[in-house]
């Protein structure tokens, strides 16, 4: 029995990971391979290409990288024809992951979608890509799945894997009681998982925290970082204002930060889904350039971009949107921490009002009902699964 998966961003190379390693507890022999990450790697996936290292957004920044997609996608062509896994399995990226699922049908191989794109928030015309390449979809949302029902599309419901990741990991304590204290406040910074809108981003969030304690001198600034390359920029940049500020930074400590903290500031991301499960407020701050911009409103009709903003349909959290002169965007954030910050009220209706949605969409063991399926999927007709 042999597995392919296909995972283009860091959030995606954990849940494939919790899942591989599901999948390979039940069937020891179990053959997995696949484009993924290092947690991918660790978890017993023969890994082609790491995928997760050319994780990027806007069109300015995928231009460069066309050619390195194509040969990938032609490299996964000529793997299915030499080995041909009995299944293909796809974790969100689709700008990629759609031309994967080409070429996995035309060799013959089903495709599964598990943790599928939001085309219920954008892109819907994509749709038809969906019902052509894929043969199942496992969603992590309910009323996800129900759009993908309506639409004649094979879907299953399995819920979030981002509610069990938060509900197995074991938090640092002695990190917790260091970095907590009732005498001061925590702010959260979280300047995302890729390389470029760490990039992007970073100079945008250190002038937050320059005004932010400026108006409450009392606040605590906790750094959490993707990876150790990304902290050294960041680190490297706040060295650069030589002004000293009630900063930290930290590689590996994302759970442990959202959890202690008050509340927090954060690239725009799947990690607003451990916001929710934590019930810690943000604010989500998204950075583009001009030429994706005009691109996004052209092509992407999205009200909202913050996972629990999507699924309240409604903007429950604040979302500031920066393209060109950062200013604006910066006042904007600023303003809106402020009132959080300078309120405790406010802030404590806002927590609450994360907790209600938590509860409407709060479900554990997507990674082992995911497994049930693709087990499943694998040993009977698909027809009767689909069914």
């Amino acid at each position: 029995m042999h597995i392919f998966f296909s995972v283009g961003e860091p959030s995606g190379d954990h849940h494939a990971a919790h899942l591989i390693k599901e999948l390979t507890r039940r069937r020891p022999g179990l053959r997995v391979s696949g484009f993924g990450g290092s947690a991918m790697e660790e978890a017993g996936c023969h890994l082609l290409f790491p995928l997760t290292s050319m994780a990027v957004m806007g069109i300015m920044a995928v231009l460069p990288l066309i050619w390195k997609f194509y040969k990938l996608v032609k490299q996964a062509e000529e793997y299915f024809a030499r080995h041909k896994p009995d299944v293909v399995v796809l974790v969100d990226f689709p700008g990629f992951n759609w031309w994967i699922a080409r070429k996995a049908k035309a060799a013959g191989i089903p495709v599964i979608y598990y943790m599928p794109p939001q085309l219920w928030a954008w892109g819907s015309w994509r749709i038809s890509r969906v019902r052509k390449y894929v043969d199942l979809v496992l969603s992590g949302l309910t009323f996800e799945t129900d759009w993908y029902a309506e639409r004649g599309i094979p879907v299953m419901y399995v819920g979030h894997p981002f509610f069990d990741e938060v509900a197995e990991h074991q938090l640092d304590d002695s990190f917790c009681r260091e970095w907590s204290s009732n005498e001061t406040r925590t702010v959260a910074i979280l300047p995302g998982s890729r390389k470029q809108e760490v990039r992007r981003c970073w100079p945008l969030l250190l002038n937050i925290v320059q005004q932010l304690h400026v108006k409450f001198p009392e606040v605590n600034f906790l750094v959490a970082n993707y990876k150790d390359v990304q902290r050294q920029f960041c680190v490297a940049e706040y060295e650069k204002l030589q002004q000293p500020l009630p900063i930290s930074f930290f590689v590996g400590k994302t759970p442990e930060i959202i959890e202690i903290a008050d509340c927090s500031v954060m690239v725009s991301g799947s990690v607003s889904l451990e916001m929710l499960a934590r019930r810690t407020p943000f604010v989500a701050i998204y950075r583009s350039s001009w030429l994706t911009y005009f691109i996004g409103c052209i092509v992407i009709v999205c009200k909202y971009w913050s996972l629990p903003n999507l699924i309240a349909n409604r903007k429950i959290m604040p979302e500031i949107f920066s393209v060109g002169n950062p200013k604006p965007a910066i006042d904007s954030v600023v303003y809106e921490m402020s009132k959080w910050l300078g309120d405790p009220a406010s802030l404590s209706m806002a927590s609450a009002e994360l907790g209600a949605l938590r509860e409407q969409i709060h479900c554990t063991g997507a990674t082992r009902r995911t497994a049930d399926v693709i087990l499943g999927y694998l040993e009977k007709p698909a027809e009767k699964l689909a069914a």
